[in-house]
C-alpha cells in the first residue's frame, strides 16, 4: 500500500510539474519576457474591429432581450481592460474599452486580475463566440440558458478563453481614464446604450442610506445575485451595487457628497455602478 502511495505522489508531481513546464514555455524559449504566459500567441492582428462597430453589426442581439448569437465572422477586438475582480465585486468578468465604447467579457475563472490587471491591452479573436445581454448589458461569452428559457452569454471555459486571448505589452493604468458621468442624461436612453459598460465617475453625489455605521453589502441585506443595491441620489434608476463577496462589503458607506468611480453596467432602465475596489469613492473636493 505505501509503494502504491509513493507512485501516485510521483504521478502527481510529475504532472504539475509538466503542466508548469507547458504554461511556461514561451518563457523558456523567450528569456527577455516579451512573450506572454497567458493566452494565444499566435494570434495576429487582422480584421479588427472597434467595439462599437462589434455593437452595430449584432444590433439585433443586444436589442430588448431577444438574441444571443454566435460570431461566425472572423473579427476581432483589440481594448485596454478597465475592470476586473481585483476587490472581489466583479466575478468571473472584465471590463474592456477601445475608445469606441465599453463591454464585458464573461471568463469561467477567479483571480483575473494576476494576468488582466487594468490597463492591460488585449487581442480578442471573436470567431465562435457568442455576443448578446444579461438584462440589456452587452456582453462576449458562451451562451446559458436559464429556467425561464432566457439565454445569455455567461462564462465561457478558461482554456477556451486562452485560445482566443492575446496579451499586448505589458498594463498601463495611466491609459486607463474613467469618463465623467453625465447626470444630466440619467435617463437619456441613447446615452446608456452607448456608455453602459465603461469606467466612469460620476462626481458630488450621496448615498442617503448612508448613516456613518451602515455597510455597502452586508449579507442580510442582499437580494439576488448576492449583491445590495445602494440609491445614489434617492434615485431608483442609480444605483452602487455592491456584492457581499466584496473586499469592502463590510466597509461604512461614507457620508456627505462622493464621487464615485466605477464600471457603470446596466440592468434593464437602471444604471449599477461597479466598483472595483475600495479606493474607487472618495469624500469630493
Amino acid at each position: 500500500m505505501k509503494t502504491l502511495k509513493y507512485i501516485k505522489l510521483a504521478m502527481a508531481a510529475l504532472a504539475v510539474s509538466m503542466t508548469v513546464t507547458s504554461c511556461m514555455d514561451d518563457d523558456w524559449n523567450d528569456p527577455t519576457g516579451d512573450t506572454a504566459p497567458y493566452g494565444n500567441n499566435n494570434l495576429q492582428e487582422t480584421n479588427v474591429v472597434t467595439i462599437a462597430e462589434l455593437k452595430d453589426m449584432y444590433d439585433y442581439a443586444l436589442s430588448e432581450q431577444t438574441d444571443t448569437a454566435k460570431i461566425t465572422e472572423d473579427i476581432q477586438i483589440k481594448a485596454r481592460v478597465t475592470g476586473n475582480d481585483v476587490g472581489g465585486n466583479i466575478y468571473n468578468q472584465i471590463a474592456v474599452d477601445d475608445g469606441t465604447g465599453g463591454i464585458l467579457i464573461c471568463i469561467n475563472r477567479g483571480g483575473l486580475w494576476g494576468y488582466l490587471p487594468v490597463g492591460q491591452e488585449i487581442l480578442v479573436s471573436l470567431k465562435d463566440l457568442y455576443i448578446g445581454t444579461y438584462g440589456n448589458q452587452p456582453q462576449i461569452g458562451t451562451p446559458y440558458t436559464n429556467s425561464s428559457g432566457y439565454t445569455s452569454p455567461s462564462r465561457m471555459n478558461h482554456t477556451l478563453w486562452l485560445e482566443h486571448v492575446k496579451l499586448i505589452g505589458t498594463a498601463d493604468p495611466s491609459a486607463v481614464e474613467p469618463i465623467e458621468f453625465d447626470i444630466s442624461k440619467l435617463n437619456d436612453d441613447e446615452y446608456m446604450d452607448e456608455n453602459c459598460g465603461r469606467l466612469m465617475t460620476i462626481k458630488g453625489v450621496t448615498l442617503p442610506q448612508a448613516n456613518g455605521t451602515r455597510t455597502f453589502a452586508p449579507e442580510h441585506e442582499a437580494t439576488s445575485g448576492n449583491a445590495v443595491n445602494r440609491s445614489v441620489n434617492g434615485s431608483t434608476r442609480l444605483v452602487v451595487r455592491t456584492s457581499t463577496y466584496a473586499d469592502f462589503a463590510g466597509t461604512a458607506m461614507p457620508e456627505g457628497q462622493l464621487d464615485i468611480t466605477g464600471i457603470f453596467t446596466r440592468y434593464r432602465d437602471t444604471w449599477q455602478i461597479l466598483m472595483r475596489q475600495d479606493s474607487d469613492f472618495k469624500v469630493s473636493e
